[in-house]
């Protein structure tokens, strides 16, 4: 895996790419099949349990993620947020082995009415394997945003340890 860019565009969208060595068909699998996600998906530090996965436009992914390393943990009682968030993203689109694109609903944020961030994830052959582009909305403000800029770079770590070990394991911290 290499980090090829990152670009923030006018503090409205936020573009990350990374390459990996696999295929389309399995990078996809790995963002569509729960029991990959829950290995992978969510910054390090804390486990991810798929609750539901409904795969299609309008449909919904509803997972808990807790937080378990002890800097995670210390970061969530500072802010006053629980250990334990249930998250929700709703696909915009799903076209299979290339492109998904969901809103994540930010209702985490102590003090900030809830709000929806656009994501969109595209996968792209390349020389030793797939581009994977991650286009994502800027959050309500220049903190937020990067730390979701540092959650999705966490979570591609996440990814490229589970791809490089087939699939198999338990990587979810």
């Amino acid at each position: 895996m290499t980090t090829d860019h990152l670009t923030d565009t006018s503090d409205r969208e936020v573009i990350t790419t990374r390459n990996f060595k696999t295929t389309k068909e399995r990078l996809f699998k790995a963002w569509t099949d729960p029991d990959q996600l829950a290995k992978w998906w969510g910054p390090e530090g804390f486990d991810v349990t798929v609750t539901s996965l409904d795969l299609r436009p309008g449909g919904d992914l509803l997972y808990r993620m807790t937080a378990v390393a002890p800097e995670q943990v210390a970061f969530m009682k500072r802010a006053g947020m629980p250990l334990t968030t249930n998250c929700k993203i709703t696909f915009t689109e799903v076209s299979p082995p290339r492109r998904l694109a969901y809103k994540t609903l930010a209702d985490f944020v102590p003090g900030v009415a809830p709000y929806e961030v656009a994501t969109v994830v595209v996968l792209q052959p390349a020389a030793a394997g797939v581009k994977l582009t991650i286009t994502f909305d800027a959050m309500h403000d220049v903190i937020w945003t990067e730390r979701a800029r540092a959650g999705h770079e966490s979570q591609m770590r996440k990814l490229d340890a589970l791809l490089a070990a087939g699939g198999k394991g338990e990587l979810r911290r």
